[in-house]
């Protein structure tokens, strides 16, 4: 199984989703965790002048070619299971769903951690930090 937390810094988890500059990616095996790796990953910074601000009270993430925004935000963990966000918008969320990887949205920072409580099953999904 491969996990993936975005990152700026390689062990805390990123507030937002789009902003992050990278992915840590962790594979586990029988319960253990076996390798971690840095991937690259698109975001807010690689088009900027194509991501508009969201109306009050409208959820973020589906307007014109955001779609496609998020597919490139997501290639390089398309062979991982979940992935572990401080927040993202609604539109990357479901984007991440459909492409079967399955989002968690918490507010643990450490990624070391984080991965743990997903194992063990005890890692918070806080819905409500989604917009």
């Amino acid at each position: 199984m491969k996990i993936a937390a975005i990152t700026e810094d390689g062990t805390t988890i990123s507030q937002h989703f789009g902003r992050a500059p990278s992915y840590l990616v962790v594979t586990v095996e029988e319960g253990k965790v076996t390798a971690k790796e840095t991937r690259a990953k698109s975001g807010h910074r690689d088009f900027a002048a194509h991501h508009p601000d969201s109306a009050p009270g409208e959820r973020h993430g589906y307007g014109e070619g955001a779609q496609a925004r998020h597919t490139s935000m997501m290639e390089t963990i398309a062979d991982c299971q979940v992935l572990i966000v401080g927040g993202m918008g609604w539109g990357a969320y479901d984007g991440l769903k459909s492409s079967n990887i399955e989002p968690i949205v918490t507010d643990i920072t450490s990624i070391d951690e984080a991965v743990k409580l997903y194992l063990e099953g005890n890692l918070p999904n806080l819905m409500e930090r989604l917009h």
